[in-house]
């Protein structure tokens, strides 16, 4: 009767029924995954347990002995390890050794695989079966349908006329077609060679046919490797012509496989790619090689009028190719070493074909060994700097790109305190080689200047320091934190080429005196005293922070800082801002040293509201108290060069940042001359962003810095923004505008489609510059899309072509 439960354990009936029910599951859900290979289930865990006790539930059991039959009839509802069975009748025939569930049949598994069918006949031990009316819901939400499905010779299952998806059905309209689905007249599961062969098939997009496909196959879902084609794509390109990537995976063994990208484009001819990829427990690292013959390389060395101009380009050969390698291997929990470097036949090879992982305008080929603990880290890596330019021109950057053998740095802070305070070293040591000497000589106001950015030969620097602190807190909540520091260097210099002669000609443009050896030795100490105020405000609605700080650098003046002669590598740049108005050592870098006495001043806000709302502010000044200025001193780049720093009163920072629980930000910096207020530096962004619009600025100031190699201001603005038109539907936009060249650099546009189960996005862009020699303007256009379903793969393409004006 109805609610009377029965357990069963072990009997050879109770296995077969059980067996059969899971073979159900099984025969269901092999194709719905097998179509989407990204997914990876395991159909093995899909097995019962024979220790598992069974659960049957029924309106009545009949044993029928002259027929030889068990029959359940009414509700049937069979649960067992983790998987249930639903029905109105389940029979299982002794005698022919076959269960048989019929009307309404629903199964759920331990995944949560739901599989609806009219009827399901079976043989106990799996050989064959047969399902009418078949319908699968997975758990990751794809769904697969087939009007009937046959299993023969315990290995091969063949779907009759079936559909596969991975888009909801739609609540309102449950028979409209989904956004796209694959039918196939027969879908053969073959479970010896582990594939899935789809017959007569079509792909379709809003039910409409897109694409026909006669027979092709695919791996099943428990095959994580397979050999085969992947999906093509297309590229186009204005001197390669139109290309179609046909890539070939080979999957040689479950630790390492190779895939094939050719390519034959329209003007070039067959471009051969390969990447080799290996794994271990630890890491893993591949090898990728690429080489074409061109065929018509003249296409590359037109000038800008049109003319050909071989001299100015690098590629046109008629062989190119190149060979890189990326890898990282897990030592152990502390240590990893790893690698990514590229060697070509010319500079612009991999830029120039889009080799995948090697194709950046600005490459870095290093290898490192980094090592970590708590605080303490360890750093040595190895670097070679490429800039895949075409031109070969005397303003080329690629031939004064250094090797930097090696970069090492090692941080160690104890864990135990030291006088009471916390102590830290660092070292750091720098080898920089370049075969050519990186110069520029310009003109400020009639005089020539240098900017000596690198040199001719090899230099070398080992530098160590280790600074003390320890902070105390005083009536009245003053906080005070005394600094100690000490740092001493050791540099080696090989100059060779015409590196002394611009060294000398960079002193005299600066009137200064040129102190040119092959070593040179500098040492510092720094006593210091950082005062900090913060005081607490708070209201109803409110709190507010106001901390007034201070700090006071004691130190003699910097070794060699009236002379040339020490080359600058790794201190090149200086932003003098509200973010580094506080620190000890405001270079970016090592190459050069701060001295004389200096204080730095400000004050810092934080605020929150009950509202949500919060903000925080700085603002203050650094100011030299004594001895000879670092920023006003000569430099092979002119680094201090109206940075700010040069006078004795710097230039005010300020940066105020404003956030909002709405969506709202806005933020601004700047920098303002000490003595009139005028506006020297200035960042100014401001956003807005909610689940359905989103829209960003940014305006950017930096005054004239002749000393630098900028003659005139430099005014930028930046924005994008995206809206949401539809629960699936956007369009998006950026753009970038140079208000003192009054030139469109970059701007892009497009729209994007994109739901649970596919999404499309369309983009056209175009960015320009201005001709170093011609100042004429050279525009680059780009337009592109790509489609991505759900479980199947992506789809894209994009073209570029090159135009003047």
């Amino acid at each position: 009767m109805r609610g009377e439960l029965a357990t069963y354990r072990k009997s050879a009936r109770t296995l077969r029924l059980i067996g059969a029910t899971a073979l159900a599951c099984i025969m269901a859900v092999s194709v719905a995954p097998g179509l989407a290979t990204a997914q990876q289930i395991d159909l093995e865990g899909m097995t019962s347990s024979p220790d598992a006790d069974m659960l049957l539930e029924a309106d009545t059991i009949v044993y029928d002995n002259d027929r030889n039959t068990i029959t359940a009839v009414g509700g049937v509802q069979i649960d067992y390890d983790g998987s249930r069975l639903v029905a109105q009748r389940v029979t299982y025939d002794r005698a022919t050794s076959r269960l048989i569930a019929t009307g309404n049949v629903e199964i759920v598994d331990r995944q949560g695989t739901r599989i609806f069918s009219d009827e399901i006949d079976v043989t106990d031990d799996f050989r064959d079966a047969f399902v009418r009316t078949l319908r699968v819901e997975t758990a990751d939400e794809t769904y697969f349908a087939a009007e009937s499905a046959d299993r023969r010779d315990g290995s091969i299952t063949t779907f009759n006329y079936g559909v596969y998806t991975a888009c909801k059905p739609c609540e309102e309209k449950p028979d409209k077609a989904p956004v796209w689905r694959v039918k196939a007249q027969k879908i053969i599961w073959n479970g010896q060679t582990k594939t899935v062969r789809f017959e007569r098939a079509r792909f379709e997009m809003f039910g409409m046919p897109l694409a026909f496909l006669p027979a092709f196959e695919i791996a099943d879902p428990t095959v994580k490797q397979r050999t085969g084609f992947l999906i093509p794509s297309y590229k186009s390109d204005e001197d390669l012509g139109h290309g179609v990537v046909v890539p070939f995976y080979w999957g040689i063994s479950p630790t390492y496989d190779i895939t094939f990208k050719p390519t034959v484009y329209s003007k070039q001819g067959f471009l051969a790619e390969a990447e080799w990829r290996q794994r271990f427990d630890n890491g893993s690292y591949s090898i990728t090689v690429a080489g074409i013959r061109q065929r018509n390389p003249e296409e590359f060395y037109n000038d800008i009028a049109g003319n050909p101009d071989p001299l100015s380009f690098t590629d046109n050969e008629t062989f190119r190719g190149m060979v890189g390698s990326k890898g990282e291997f897990q030592i152990n929990p502390r240590w990893t070493f790893g690698w990514d470097v590229m060697a070509q036949s010319d500079k612009n090879f991999s830029h120039r074909y889009g080799i995948a992982g090697f194709s950046e305008l600005n490459r870095t080929n290093e290898v490192y060994l980094t090592g970590l603990n708590d605080r303490n880290y360890f750093d040595l890596r190895g670097y070679r700097f490429n800039v895949q330019e075409a031109r070969v021109l005397p303003t080329s950057r690629d031939p004064r790109q250094p090797w930097v053998l090696p970069s090492f740095d090692y941080s160690y802070t104890p864990d135990q305190s030291i006088a009471g305070g916390e102590l830290n070293i660092d070292v750091n040591v720098q080898g920089v080689h370049r075969s050519e000497l990186d110069v520029r000589d310009f003109s400020v106001a009639g005089n020539n200047r240098t900017r000596l950015t690198g040199i001719d030969g090899t230099s070398g620097r080992v530098t160590a320091q280790a600074e003390w602190k320890r902070s105390y807190v005083a009536p009245g909540g003053l906080m005070l934190t005394s600094i100690l520091h000490a740092r001493g260097d050791a540099i080696g210099v090989s100059y060779d080429g015409l590196t002394e002669d611009a060294i000398r000609r960079a002193a005299a443009n600066n009137g200064v005196t040129a102190d040119i050896r092959s070593s040179y030795y500098r040492a510092m100490a720094t006593a210091g005293l950082e005062a900090r105020w913060p005081v607490l405000f708070s209201t109803t609605s409110s709190t507010h922070v106001l901390e007034p700080m201070a700090q006071v650098f004691v130190r003699p003046d910097a070794p060699y800082g009236d002379v040339l002669g020490i080359p600058n590598e790794d201190a090149q740049n200086l932003v003098f801002d509200a973010s580094n108005l506080f620190e000890r050592d405001k270079f970016a870098g090592y190459d050069r040293i701060e001295g004389g006495i200096r204080a730095n001043l400000g004050i810092r806000y934080s605020g929150a509201f009950a509202n949500g709302w919060t903000t925080t502010a700085i603002a203050g000044q650094s100011i030299h108290i004594a001895g000879t200025n670092p920023y006003a001193s000569p430099d092979l780049v002119n680094v201090g060069a109206a940075s700010g720093l040069e006078t004795d009163r710097s230039d005010y920072v300020t940066a105020v940042n404003l956030t909002s629980p709405v969506g709202l930000r806005l933020g601004a910096g700047a920098r303002f001359d000490e003595d009139t207020f005028e506006l020297r530096r200035t960042d100014v962004s401001a956003g807005y962003a909610t689940p359905n619009f989103g829209i960003s600025g940014v305006y950017s100031f930096i005054e004239a810095q002749p000393d630098y190699g900028y003659a005139e201001d430099r005014h930028e603005v930046r924005g994008g923004g995206s809206v949401k038109l539809h629960e699936y539907w956007r369009v998006f936009g950026s753009g970038t505008y140079d208000i003192e060249d009054d030139l469109m650099t970059r701007k892009t546009i497009g729209f994007s489609y994109d739901d649970e189960c596919f999404s499309f996005t369309f983009f056209g862009g175009e960015t320009a510059s201005r001709n170093s020699r011609t100042r004429e303007v050279e525009k680059e256009k780009t337009f592109g899309f790509k489609i991505a379903l759900r479980t199947i793969g992506d789809i894209g393409a994009s073209t570029a072509a090159l135009d003047s004006f």
